[in-house]
C-alpha cells in the first residue's frame, strides 16, 4: 500500500488501448469505490486519435481524504501489452498485476493475476463489454458489493439501454472466474467505512461548470478544444435548468465576442478555451478589458505551443493568461488547486469580474479538469476548521441610480476606484457607446494625450484597489507548513495534492518547511507573500512547464525583496504532459537543501550533516 501519510491507501492504475474501454473502466471501478465511502482521487491520460493510441487511467483510494494519484502502481490491470511496458517501472515486488490472460505478457516481479475476458466476452457474444469481465473481476478482489456495483453501473450506463444488461452479465462472469480462481485474500485492499457519509463525487470539469452555475452565469459561448470541452457539456446539461443559454460558435474568436455581447446586454457571462483558444482569444479580452465589461474566460491547459500534445497536461499558459495583450489591458488570474476549489473559484471569478468590471482569466489544467475526487457538498466547506477556505465573496455589478441616469450619466466616469456604474440596455436614460478606440468619460472616440492617459490611469486603478481588498480578505492564498521555517515552497495550481503529500515526508525526517500557494495571480497577495519570505533562506517553485514561467513571475515581482532578504530561488519544472510525482517533489526539496548546505559549509569552512545544517539556519532566521 502507497503510505506517503498516515492513512494507508491503494494505486490502482489501469491501462490499454484506446477502444478497448479502459477510460469507462477506472471511471467507474473509482465511483463504485466513492459509493462505497471511500475518498478517491483520479488521473487520465489518453491519445489525441478518436480511437487506438494508449490510455492510462490511475486512481487512489484512502480511508481519509485523498490529495494526489499517488507515484507506485499496488495493483496493475493491464488490458494490452504496451500497459506493462509503460508502466512496470512504477510497479514493484508487493504489486498485484490484473491482466489479460492471452497476452504474452513480461515476466514481473509481483503476484499475477490473469483473466481470460477477451474468451469471456466472445462467450457470451458481447465482445464490446470485454472491459466489463475486469470490472467484475476487481469487484471479487476487493470484495465489493456487486449489486452496488450494478447500481453504479445502471446510472452511468442508462443512456445505453441497448448494451446495458450485456454489461451487467459480463460483469456479473467477470466477478464468478475471479471467485472460482482466486479464493485467497487480495494483497491490496482497504476496509470499508463503517458509516458513509454523503459526500460528491465531481471531476474539475463539473465543479467548474457548477462553480460558474453558483455564481450566477446566465450566458456561455465556447467553441469545442481538448480539455475545455467537458466544462461546455456539463453547462449544456445544467445550463438551462438555470433560465441560462449556451451557444456553440463557429470558432473561438466568435465564442469571446458573443461572451461579451451577452455581459454588455446585462448576463453574467462567460467562455472556456485551452492555450491555442486563448491565443486567439488575447485582442478581444483587449476589447473588454477597454470597454471596462465583465467577462469570465476559462483557460484548461495543455501541453505544448501549437497543437502541442492536447490531450496532456500542463501549466505553460501562465505568461500568456497575465500579460498577453497588446497595449496595457488590466485583468484578473485565478488559479484554483483542486477540485472542489475550481467550484469557488469560479465563483470569485464572476464577482471580481462583475465588480470591477474586467476580464478574469481562471487557470485550469487537464488533468485537474478531467480527473475526478470526492468532496463534501459546498455548504459543508464555508468555514472549514482545518482549511479555512474560501474567501468567496458574492460582489455584484454597480449600476447607476435613477437620478444619476436622469441627469449627466457618463459610462466611464473617473472615480476614485476606478469603477464606473454600468447601464443595461432598456434604462431610460442609459444609452452609452462601447468603443474599442480609446474614448472619453461618454465612450465617444478621443485621441487627447492627456485624455488617454487618465483613462489609462482609470483602468488600471482598479487592480490597485483589487489587491488591497485582496489583502484585507487575507484568504487569496492557501499557506501551511511549519511557520518560520527556513525553507519553503511557492507554488500554484494543480500541483499542491504531490507538494502536501511531499511536505509530510519531509517533516516525518525533522525537515521543518513551509508552502504558499496563492488563489489570485494577477494581482499577487503581496501581503501574504512578503509575509512568506519573511523567514526563508530558499525556496523551491515547482511548475509543470518547460521554463519555468512562475519563477519568471517571482523573481521579477520580488526582485528587491529577495535580494535584500537574501534568498535562493530553486527551480524545479516538468514538462512531459504528466503531473509531478511526490517523490519528485520530495527529491527536490533535499536538493535543495543540499544545495543550500554546500554554500553554507563553504561559507562557513566547517563540515555539517544536512541536519545540522538545517538547524542552524533556521536559527539564524528565528535570530534575525
Amino acid at each position: 500500500m502507497s503510505n506517503h501519510d498516515a492513512d494507508p491507501t491503494v494505486v490502482i492504475r489501469f491501462g490499454g488501448e484506446g477502444g478497448q474501454g479502459t477510460i469507462t473502466l477506472g471511471d467507474l471501478f473509482t465511483r463504485i469505490a466513492a459509493r462505497l465511502g471511500l475518498e478517491v482521487y483520479s488521473f487520465r491520460t489518453y491519445p489525441a486519435e478518436i480511437k487506438g493510441g494508449q490510455v492510462t487511467y490511475q486512481t487512489r483510494l484512502g480511508l481519509q481524504r485523498v490529495l494526489s494519484e499517488g507515484d507506485e502502481a499496488d495493483v496493475m490491470v493491464a488490458l494490452n501489452n504496451r500497459a506493462w511496458m509503460e508502466c512496470h517501472e512504477d510497479l514493484c515486488a508487493r504489486s498485484a498485476f490484473i491482466h489479460e490472460a492471452s497476452l504474452e505478457m513480461p515476466p514481473h516481479c509481483g503476484r499475477g493475476y490473469p483473466i481470460p475476458a477477451a474468451q469471456i466476452a466472445r462467450q457470451h457474444e458481447w465482445e464490446r463489454g470485454y472491459n466489463f469481465v475486469f470490472l467484475g473481476a476487481l469487484m471479487w478482489f476487493f470484495r465489493w458489493d456487486l449489486q452496488l456495483a450494478e447500481e453504479v453501473v445502471r446510472e452511468r450506463m442508462q443512456r445505453h439501454p441497448q448494451s446495458l444488461e450485456h454489461n451487467l452479465n459480463l460483469m456479473q462472469a467477470g466477478y464468478d472466474y475471479a471467485r472460482d480462481h482466486y479464493p485467497e485474500p487480495f494483497p491490496h485492499t482497504l476496509p470499508q467505512p463503517e458509516s458513509v457519509e454523503e459526500r460528491l463525487i465531481l471531476s474539475g470539469a463539473d465543479a467548474l461548470a457548477l462553480g460558474a452555475l453558483a455564481a450566477g452565469c446566465k450566458f456561455y459561448a465556447g467553441y469545442p478544444i481538448t480539455p475545455a470541452t467537458p466544462v461546455m457539456e456539463s453547462l449544456a446539461k445544467y445550463l438551462p435548468s438555470f433560465d441560462g443559454s449556451l451557444v456553440q460558435a463557429e470558432d473561438e474568436i466568435a465564442a469571446i465576442n458573443m461572451a461579451i455581447g451577452g455581459s454588455i446586454a446585462g448576463l453574467r457571462s462567460m467562455t472556456a478555451t485551452s492555450g491555442p483558444g486563448l491565443s486567439l482569444m488575447i485582442e478581444a479580452m483587449g476589447l473588454a478589458s477597454m470597454t471596462e465589461t465583465p467577462l469570465v474566460v476559462l483557460d484548461v491547459q495543455r501541453a505544448g505551443p501549437s497543437t502541442g500534445l492536447p490531450t496532456k497536461t500542463s501549466q505553460g499558459d501562465l505568461l500568456i493568461a497575465m500579460y498577453g495583450s497588446h497595449g496595457a489591458a488590466p485583468r484578473f488570474v485565478l488559479a484554483p488547486d483542486s477540485v472542489k476549489d475550481c467550484y469557488y473559484q469560479m465563483f470569485n471569478a464572476f464577482s471580481l469580474s462583475e465588480y470591477f468590471q474586467m476580464p478574469v482569466v481562471v487557470l485550469c489544467d487537464q488533468a485537474m479538469a478531467s480527473r475526478v475526487e470526492t468532496v463534501p457538498y459546498p455548504n459543508d466547506l464555508w468555514g472549514e476548521a482545518d482549511d479555512p477556505f474560501p474567501w468567496c465573496r458574492p460582489l455584484e455589478r454597480q449600476r447607476p441610480t435613477t437620478e444619476a441616469l436622469q441627469g449627466d450619466y457618463r459610462r466611464y466616469r473617473d472615480t476614485e476606484e476606478g469603477i464606473s456604474p454600468m447601464s443595461e440596455p432598456g434604462m431610460p436614460g442609459g444609452i452609452y457607446l462601447a468603443e474599442s478606440l480609446e474614448h472619453d468619460e461618454y465612450g465617444y472616440p478621443n485621441q487627447d494625450p492627456e485624455n488617454h492617459e487618465r483613462m489609462m490611469a482609470k483602468r488600471t486603478r482598479k487592480m490597485e484597489v483589487a489587491r488591497k481588498m485582496l489583502n484585507t480578505w487575507k484568504m487569496s492564498a492557501r499557506r501551511w507548513g511549519h511557520r518560520g521555517a527556513s525553507f519553503g515552497i511557492i507554488g500554484w495550481g494543480s500541483t499542491r495534492g504531490a507538494v502536501r503529500e511531499a511536505m509530510a515526508m519531509l517533516e516525518a525526517q525533522g525537515i521543518l518547511i513551509e508552502a504558499l500557494y496563492p488563489h489570485s495571480l494577477r494581482p499577487m497577495p503581496d501581503k501574504e507573500v512578503l509575509d512568506f519570505l519573511d523567514t526563508k533562506k530558499a525556496i523551491l517553485i515547482p511548475e509543470l512547464n518547460f521554463t519555468g514561467q512562475f519563477r519568471r513571475v517571482i523573481e521579477h515581482h520580488y526582485y528587491k525583496d529577495l535580494d535584500v532578504r537574501d534568498i535562493h530561488v530553486h527551480q524545479l519544472t516538468k514538462e512531459q504532459g504528466l503531473p509531478f510525482k511526490v517523490r519528485e517533489i520530495y527529491e527536490a526539496v533535499l536538493k535543495m537543501i543540499a544545495q543550500e548546505r554546500e554554500q553554507w559549509v563553504a561559507e562557513q569552512g566547517d563540515l555539517v550533516s544536512v541536519y545540522e545544517a538545517v538547524e542552524r539556519l533556521e536559527e539564524g532566521a528565528n535570530e534575525s
